[in-house]
């Protein structure tokens, strides 16, 4: 069972959590709002936003004047998790599994509010020796964004029980060890390296398969769950959403924007994300990329979710098993087709 240590690193942090919980208390009005972002083509739509202004730019629409954001960089779930709850920042962008601990944890007080991408997400390697999953065993490495609670590690939880059954989920636990997807990236290209597996996102796991000789994939997220799985998804606290209404009707609006200029112009997200990520990859090259299958899920609804829930609460890892994906989301979102 996933420790709540795993979930929340500090005293401070879990001392938040029932002032998360009731949500409207000291609830006030922001014009500077801090918001998180990852490394990676997956966060495309942020790093449209974040170019273009959207969020301020919807905000002044709907008369709060004077918005500014400010962003910063993180390098996974985790890290964005005690930033959020420790009050550092007021809005993240990470993955399903790591809404639905925090939901579950604060007993509500925090929530999605729009989902961002779902895009497919690969597990690479460059051993010869593995040709499935089940070839993994002792001694060999994988990387992933952050054990037990990312979005990877809990697929390969999912796996494991598909492969040897339900008792047997926590089996690829301990293969996993916490890497950032460019540090991963910069191992797999290390042939000495002794991680040489990464369930990886966008654009790491390209340049892995374009780039590492022998490099192969094994398996992708949709394989696992079933179908298109949201990576990606605004996060805040109910607390924030009560005391900043207008910005999170902004922050919707923002989220349709960034995929309305994604759908209509991907050169233009391209060089977004090339922008905000410092990334020199030819423009050429990231357009091939999202070409691929799968590769153009920007949709705002959530996607497989409850998948995610239902796995998470047999294992569990959440007490509370949600009816619909409506209770881990602000009803913001509410209008919307999601499952």
């Amino acid at each position: 069972m996933i420790n709540r240590r795993h979930i929340l690193q500090g005293s401070a942090a879990l001392a938040l959590y029932p002032a998360l919980a009731r949500g409207t208390a000291n609830a006030q009005a922001k014009t500077e709002i801090t918001m998180s972002r990852q490394p990676g083509i997956l966060y495309m739509p942020l790093h449209v936003i974040e170019k273009h202004k959207l969020l301020e730019k919807h905000a002044e629409r709907l008369g709060v004047a004077g918005a500014t954001v400010k962003w910063v960089a993180f390098s996974g779930g985790g890290p964005q998790q005690d930033a959020l709850v420790s009050g550092n920042v007021d809005i993240i962008n990470t993955g399903t599994g790591n809404l639905l601990l925090l939901w579950d944890r604060t007993r509500g007080g925090v929530k999605g509010v729009a989902a961002t991408s779902a895009l497919p997400l690969k597990f690479v390697t460059r051993d010869p020796r593995i040709k499935s999953l089940k070839d993994l065993g002792e001694g060999d490495k994988v990387a992933v964004p952050t054990v037990k609670v990312s979005t990877q590690a809990i697929l390969l939880q999912m796996a494991a029980g598909q492969m040897f059954g339900a008792d047997q989920w926590a089996k690829f636990d301990p293969l996993t060890v916490q890497m950032g997807h460019p540090d991963a990236f910069i191992a797999m290209k290390n042939a000495s390296h002794e991680v040489r597996n990464h369930f990886g996102a966008p654009p790491f796991d390209f340049y892995e398969l374009k780039q590492i000789e022998g490099a192969r994939e094994i398996v992708d997220s949709a394989k696992i769950i079933g179908g298109p799985l949201t990576q990606g998804q605004f996060i805040t606290t109910t607390k924030f959403a009560n005391g900043n209404p207008k910005i999170i009707e902004a922050l919707r609006a923002a989220a349709e924007e960034a995929k309305s200029i994604i759908e209509k112009d991907v050169k233009a997200g391209v060089e977004a994300y090339k922008e905000v990520n410092n990334d020199k990859t030819e423009t050429n090259v990231l357009i091939e990329l999202l070409a691929g299958p799968g590769m153009s899920e920007w949709n705002i609804y959530p996607q497989g979710t409850m998948k995610f829930a239902a796995h998470l609460h047999k294992v569990g890892s959440i007490k509370t098993m949600p009816t619909a994906w409506k209770e881990y989301y602000l009803p913001i979102a509410h209008d919307l087709a999601g499952n």
